[in-house]
C-alpha cells in the first residue's frame, strides 16, 4: 500500500482559493488511481475528484465541476488539488485516497489507502 500525507488546507474567504497537496510515499504511486473525498461535521464522506494513473483522464462530483481541478505529479509523487471560486459549503475535512480500482469509482470503499486528512474552511 501507499502512504499519503495531505497539506495546504486552512482558512479562506468564500472567493478565495486553496491548494491542496498529497505526497505518496512507495515505488508504485504511478500506478495508483488518486482521489479527493471530503466530510463535512455531521455528513458522510463525500467523492470530491479523481485523477486515472496516467493523469489523463479526471472525474469531478457536479458540485465542483468547475472551480477545482485534480491534478498528479507521478515523478515527485504527489497529486494536487487546486480549488478555487470556494463557497462556505465547501468547508469540511479532504482526505487524499489511492485506489487500484477503476479510475471511474466514486465509491469510497475502492480506495485501500487514505490520508489523515487537512482542514478546509471557508467563511462568508
Amino acid at each position: 500500500q501507499v502512504q499519503l500525507v495531505e497539506s495546504g488546507g486552512g482558512l479562506v474567504q468564500a472567493g478565495g482559493s486553496l491548494r491542496l497537496s498529497c505526497a505518496a510515499s512507495g515505488p508504485t504511486f504511478s500506478s495508483y488511481n488518486m482521489g479527493w473525498f471530503r466530510q463535512a461535521p455531521g455528513k458522510e464522506r463525500e467523492f470530491v475528484a479523481t485523477i486515472r494513473w496516467t493523469a489523463g483522464s479526471t472525474n469531478y462530483a457536479d458540485s465542483v465541476k468547475g472551480r477545482f481541478t485534480i491534478s498528479r505529479d507521478n515523478a515527485k509523487n504527489t497529486v494536487f488539488l487546486q480549488m478555487n471560486s470556494l463557497k462556505p459549503e465547501d468547508t469540511a475535512v479532504y482526505y487524499c485516497a489511492a485506489s487500484s480500482r477503476s479510475w471511474t469509482s466514486r465509491w469510497s470503499g475502492d480506495f485501500g489507502s487514505w490520508g489523515q486528512g487537512t482542514q478546509v474552511t471557508v467563511s462568508s
